[in-house]
């Protein structure tokens, strides 16, 4: 079993800037994809930015140049740095943890809202 949670979120003015991190505990071995997704009531989950394991970075074209996804060398926290962050930004955040065949593991969300 996997358990993710994430921290860092919160209130944050247009053109701050925020980190989140996600710290995986449990069998996490063999890592395949480690990603972030944001949501919004109404909408569909999306996904925001996503790491490999051979560390092939992948970004919403809304986040590119703005976020950046990372991982610590012990490979159970991710990370993700957010700078000159926007209302639209606005979103609860999860993070998952793609184990391949042992399936896809989210954590329960953390809230960021962007406004002055």
């Amino acid at each position: 079993q996997v358990q993710l949670v994430e921290s860092g979120g919160g209130l944050v003015q247009p053109g701050g800037s925020l980190r989140l991190s996600c710290v995986a505990s449990g069998n996490v071995l063999s890592v395949y994809v480690r990603a972030w997704y944001r949501q919004v009531p109404g909408k569909e989950r999306e996904l925001v930015a996503s790491l490999t394991a051979g560390g092939h970075t992948n970004y919403a074209d809304s986040v590119q140049g703005r976020f950046s996804i990372s991982r610590d060398r012990s490979e159970k926290t991710a990370y993700l740095q957010m700078n000159n962050l926007r209302p639209e930004d606005t979103a609860v955040y999860y993070c998952s943890f793609s184990l391949g065949p042992r399936g896809v593991y989210w954590g329960q969300g953390t809230q960021v809202t962007v406004s002055s």
